[in-house]
């Protein structure tokens, strides 16, 4: 396994596994390029490194790297593909997950040539902090940068529509996942039911009951029976 450390320039704080230490206002904002393409990250990093507000700290080409140096170096940034190898085009959804999660100061923007409203919205509640096509202009991606950052949130053009498409689409598209046994399931948990409650209602047994309570948890993304009522009204479904 090959990992990129790059040191910061004049000037920058030194990071180390324990995380960042306090930094003056002046100092340039980290960033860790995570591509399985190492000509990307070689374009990426002359690009970065022209900005005297950036300094490019790490390069990572695998989810397992990316870890490992996230831990080492203490990124402000990380820019994260989603296609990190030949066998999975959104390795890099699992990954920004875990990122976010055990280094919640790191923001995550999402650089990939994928332009998918599911997969926007997958990305978001992977924890990204922005989307942005490789075909962006230089410009775009810059600001982006500098937006996620300070603490904001950053989409090009493209991707916010293509993001609000998804959300318009949403509550259609978890009506047609739903079954109609399903639905009346789904009806009599909102209402408080048990599952053995549920069962004698619909005159199935409680073990078929918990089934399609599973399945309605698993198709809303709900972890439990609470969330899955707020996910379906949300939806339009009750």
């Amino acid at each position: 396994m090959t990992v990129h450390e790059v040191p910061r320039g004049t000037g920058a704080a030194d990071r180390s596994a324990a995380g960042k230490e306090v930094r003056a206002e002046s100092e340039a904002v980290g960033i860790m390029l995570v591509d399985d393409h190492a000509i990307v990250r070689q374009g990426l990093r002359s690009i970065l490194e022209r900005e005297q507000d950036f300094a490019v700290v790490a390069e990572a080409s695998t989810a397992d790297e990316a870890m490992i140096m996230v831990q080492r170096t203490a990124p402000d940034v990380v820019l994260l593909d989603l296609k990190l190898s030949s066998s999975s085009d959104t390795e890099g959804l699992e990954l920004c997950e875990k990122l976010t999660s055990q280094h919640p100061g790191v923001a995550v923007l999402v650089l990939t040539t994928f332009l998918d409203e599911a997969l926007i919205l997958r990305a978001i509640r992977a924890g990204a902090r922005g989307y942005v096509v490789k075909d962006v202009d230089t410009t775009s991606l810059l600001r982006a940068i500098r937006d996620v950052a300070r603490g904001g949130s950053a989409f090009d053009a493209r991707s916010a529509a293509a993001m609000v498409r998804g959300l318009n689409a949403a509550p259609e598209v978890e009506t047609k996942r739903l079954t109609s046994r399903e639905e009346e399931v789904l009806r009599l948990l909102a209402g408080g039911m048990s599952n053995k409650e549920i069962g004698a209602e619909l005159f199935i047994s409680e073990t078929t009951a918990k089934f399609h309570v599973g399945n309605i948890l698993r198709k809303l993304g709900a972890s439990g029976r609470a969330e899955a009522v707020y996910e379906a009204t949300k939806a339009g479904l009750l």
